[in-house]
């Protein structure tokens, strides 16, 4: 088994070195993509203008919008016995050097380019933020912190427990690794345990209260490894992909029956050409969307449900009146600590978490102030190691303000570039926002609110969340690892606001002044969900209310985000779908 996992990814890295990056397409790419021989592992991926009428000319069995985190398992394993056509609006991971290296995993998020692996987009907050644009999806451009939902949110969620406990591992055994701990991640863990954040779980893919490893998504060498590579488990003869299509919308048959009908898509390719794909008249046939949270709600409204005075402020026909379509948003708050260190640090994304029981989970990063001049240059923009201008107020958080940052980066001393983060993030935030679009073009960010900290509780938790960092960091365990010296601490707070690098707050014991810096320094760790929850705008087979033909499957009907990183159920969530999808067509002779 390890010879042949060893096998699998000698192989896996030789293709991404031999493709081309998604990100800056080359002249060849274009035939690449349409079936070269470095597609061999993926001989379903096509460019969105190889598609033709003929293509699908007895319809597919489901249409699925969106290749991310959920669309990519959900599809390989609904290829196992239909067909089934991928549609996603971004380009291939695959050859995609910021996207393959967790080295460059801060870069993905700070590139604004049309093609950039994420789009960023600025909640009304004024919280930078960033959504996935690329097969694979968030995979593609998170931290890799790979950790289940606990057992509690399954019954919540009224999932299946045994089908969930066999759909997580057909993901681990593809793209889920151990990872080799740090000495700053060591040194997160043992104060995390001296200040009774316990017990000591060890390694572990289960939610525990307590202290930690959980799994990754990069290998050994720092390799990720992403949902797109759950493709390579489908069916070949069934799966068909296409990157670089933008769903405009979703088609309905309004004739059929009391209830309308997802009958298929319109999308555009690459070359801005318009194409229309029709699921078949089999019965059981589905559009399925799988495009985020905020992607979903959005492409829902774009297609007729939703408010219905939203709608007709834009010319939208209606189809079904559904006030709930965009609201519910959430988004778990983060504020981290910059933490400096008397001596080189070697990089870690999340790998040692604290989960403790009053709602607050304690992560840890390092190593990104390595002395580069690419990361000098995109140091703290807006990566989760230092976040977007945090010394700054949301609200003053301008793109002038982000510019003239990045132009005085080269004069940061030293220590600006030797350290790591504490993270605290809330979960289960009681503050709510919504969703709301803005215009007709499906490329464009929709407005999108959060309300952090809006809701009194969550103050309440970030300000113990700080409470404990200030622990961790006085810990025996945490101070013989750091031992930074006085002048360099004296250095680092005299340019401090220079290199927008929070540290601990000097009034402790004030709880106003703690309120006011969880305000302040709010950023994103990328959990946002909601916006299309169930009960409300889809039922519990993730069907939409008041249509048929229609389903949803990803995060945006989440209520809360699950463990203390959801990546890993929303890819479960994708296979677990697949599977249940097939037992009701073809009962247990489905086979999974």
């Amino acid at each position: 088994m390890k010879l042949a996992k060893a096998l699998k990814l000698f192989l896996s890295l030789l293709l991404w070195l031999c493709l081309p990056s998604a990100s800056t397409p080359t002249s060849s790419q274009g035939d690449r993509e349409n079936g070269g021989s470095e597609y061999r592992r993926y001989p379903s991926i096509r460019r969105a203008s190889s598609f033709s009428s003929n293509s699908g000319k007895d319809g597919y069995d489901y249409i699925i919008v969106g290749g991310g985190t959920a669309g990519c398992p959900l599809a390989a394993t609904l290829s196992e016995k239909y067909r089934v056509l991928l549609l996603e609006r971004g380009g291939v991971p695959f050859g995609n050097y910021n996207v393959s290296h967790m080295q460059n995993f801060h870069l993905t998020l700070a590139d604004t380019s049309p093609n950039s692996a994420s789009q960023e987009f600025i909640s009304t907050d004024g919280v930078f933020n960033s959504r996935a644009r690329v097969l694979g999806g968030g995979t593609c451009i998170n931290a890799g912190f790979y950790t289940r939902a606990s057992s509690s949110y399954v019954k919540r969620a009224g999932w299946d427990a045994k089908l969930v406990n066999e759909s997580y591992p057909w993901i681990e055994n593809q793209i889920v690794f151990r990872p080799k701990l740090t000495p700053w991640q060591r040194a997160v863990r043992d104060g995390l345990l001296e200040v009774g954040i316990s017990p000591f779980n060890g390694f572990t893919y289960d939610h525990k209260y307590g202290t930690k490893v959980g799994g990754t998504i990069f290998d050994e060498d720092g390799i990720r490894h992403t949902a797109a590579e759950l493709l390579a488990s489908g069916n070949r003869e069934n799966l068909h992909v296409l990157v670089h299509a933008s769903v405009q919308k979703i088609v309905f048959d309004t004739s059929a029956g009391e209830q309308p009908k997802a009958i298929g898509v319109i999308f555009k390719d690459e070359n801005g050409e318009e194409h229309q794909a029709l699921v078949s008249e089999r019965q059981g046939s589905e559009v399925i969307v799988s495009c985020g949270t905020i992607g979903s709600p959005q492409l829902l409204l774009l297609s007729g449900i939703g408010p219905k005075a939203d709608l007709r402020k834009l010319n939208i026909s209606v189809v079904v009146d559904n006030h709930f379509v965009g609201k519910g948003l959430s988004d778990n708050p983060l504020n981290t600590v910059f933490v400096p260190i008397n001596k080189p640090v070697r990089q870690s994304l999340i790998q040692t978490v604290g989960i403790t029981k009053m709602g607050v989970y304690i992560e840890a990063s390092c190593g990104f102030g390595q002395s580069t001049d690419s990361i000098q240059r995109h140091h703290g923009i807006v990566s989760a190691e230092i976040g977007q201008l945090t010394t700054i107020p949301p609200k003053h958080r301008t793109k002038e303000a982000i510019q003239a940052y990045k132009d005085r980066k080269k004069d940061l001393p030293f220590e600006a570039f030797m350290g790591g983060f504490i993270l605290e993030k809330i979960a289960t935030p009681k503050s709510k926002g919504q969703l709301s679009l803005i215009n007709t073009n499906p490329d464009d960010n929709p407005s999108v609110t959060f309300n952090y900290f809006s809701h009194p509780y969550d103050v309440k938790r970030c300000v113990n969340g700080i409470r404990i960092m200030e622990k961790i960091l006085q810990s025996k365990h945490f101070t013989n690892y750091t031992s930074f010296n006085k002048d360099s601490v004296e250095n680092l707070l005299n340019m401090s606001v220079k290199a927008n690098v929070n540290l601990l707050p000097k009034h402790m014991n004030d709880t106003s002044c703690l309120e006011q810096f969880c305000k302040d320094t709010v950023i994103t760790i990328w959990h946002y969900h909601g916006g299309c929850h169930v009960g409300k705008v889809v039922g519990p087979d993730y069907r939409v209310l008041g249509v048929n033909g229609l389903r949803i499957v990803d995060g945006s009907t989440f209520y809360e985000s699950p463990g203390t990183n959801p990546q890993a159920t929303v890819m479960m969530l994708g296979r677990y779908m697949g599977v249940k999808i097939l037992r009701e067509r073809l009962g247990r002779a489905a086979g999974v």
